[in-house]
């Protein structure tokens, strides 16, 4: 398919409307924000919900959904809690980046997809990064989250090579540890709404939303846009 990531949809096992399978060209993941959310842009309308509950390897995902008219134009996820630890192997890290410094703690969060989150002293430096995505991979599985604050928004790159995405153009499940890695830090209070810029880089800009309003209840906004449809035969 070419895409970061691939959706299977499934009739649901337990209390969730649906049940997802999600899949990068390298790996199957239990959960991933903007699957989720472009899953439930396209069966939330069917359905005629406002809520639609889908099943997750990592648990049910609820996703709030916001309509003008018939036409569904947002939708808020409540994201799976997450763990968080060091990542002890910060300077190889910034090394393979090509970044100089960290402005706060490298921390790794995982909720499903793990990401190591990253904070630039700019925009700049975040958008000239050049990572050596070979050495990358093989340092982690797992994906980085570089970014800085810019104005009133943060401007963000994903990188996951290991999973088969060199760069990624809007990662849910990134947006939601980076709300809580900047309440946690004290960049931001619990409670306040994050704006992200994200995909500038590729091509295929994007502009997620998230806040943490505490350590164990977290949500990722955003919307979709259906830009194909078809159907395979096998």
């Amino acid at each position: 398919m070419n895409f970061s990531e691939t959706v299977f949809v499934f009739p649901p096992q337990a209390d969730g409307h649906v049940r997802v399978r999600i899949f990068t060209p390298a790996n199957e993941l239990p959960f991933a924000g903007h699957p989720i959310l472009g899953a439930a842009f396209v069966l939330g309308g069917p359905l005629q919900l406002v809520e639609i509950r889908l099943e997750t390897g990592a648990g049910v995902v609820p996703v709030r959904l916001e309509r003008e008219g018939a036409q569904i134009v947002f939708g808020w996820m409540v994201q799976p809690v997450m763990a968080w630890e060091p990542f002890h192997r910060r300077d190889e890290l910034l090394a393979i980046l090509g970044a100089g410094a960290a402005s706060l703690p490298v921390e790794l969060y995982r909720q499903g997809p793990g990401h190591v989150l990253v904070e630039l002293e700019s925009p700049d430096a975040v958008a000239s990064l050049r990572p050596d995505l070979g050495a990358l991979a093989r340092l982690l599985s797992e994906g980085v989250d570089c970014f800085a604050r810019d104005g009133r928004r943060w401007k963000s790159r994903v990188f996951v090579p290991g999973a088969g995405v060199d760069e990624d153009p809007a990662t849910g499940s990134a947006a939601g540890p980076l709300a809580l890695h900047l309440a946690r830090h004290g960049r931001i209070a619990f409670g306040d709404e994050i704006e992200i810029a994200q995909g500038a880089e590729m091509g295929r800009p994007s502009t997620l939303y998230a806040v943490a309003q505490s350590e164990t209840h977290v949500e990722v906004g955003g919307s979709a846009v259906v830009v194909a449809r078809g159907e395979f035969r096998l």
